[in-house]
């Protein structure tokens, strides 16, 4: 068993950053589990954004986040980030932090709750 829980959301500028955190508990720890965050915007279905492993030695993006977002991964901390910067009122969404011990097309195996970040002058 295990738990996510995200933070950092928020209303920010167009151009401006944020930095979502997602602290990880339990089993999700482990090694066996990558690491990734998604976003839903209204009337939108869910979307990758980003992936990593607890190693760190492999991520991915989304090309939509390419360039602009960046993730990473304290193993101390059990913490994933997305750090977003040039944000565009089109990353609007609701974001959510997941957890999966295979590739994130087949499923995931944890959600977290989701926080909201908002992009609006």
């Amino acid at each position: 068993q295990g738990q996510l829980v995200e933070s950092g959301g928020g209303l920010v500028q167009p151009g401006g950053s944020l930095r979502l955190s997602c602290a990880a508990s339990g089993s999700i720890t482990s090694s066996r589990y990558a690491m990734g965050w998604f976003r839903q915007a209204p009337g939108k279905e869910r979307e990758f954004v980003a992936a990593i492993k607890w190693s760190a030695d492999m991520t991915n993006y989304a090309e939509s986040v390419k360039g602009r977002f960046t993730i990473s991964i304290s193993s101390v901390k059990n913490t994933v980030y997305l750090q977003m910067n040039i944000l565009k009122p089109e990353d609007t969404a609701v974001y959510y932090c997941a957890a999966a011990r295979r590739p994130f097309a087949e499923g995931v195996d944890y959600w977290g709750q989701g926080t909201q970040v908002t992009v609006s002058s």
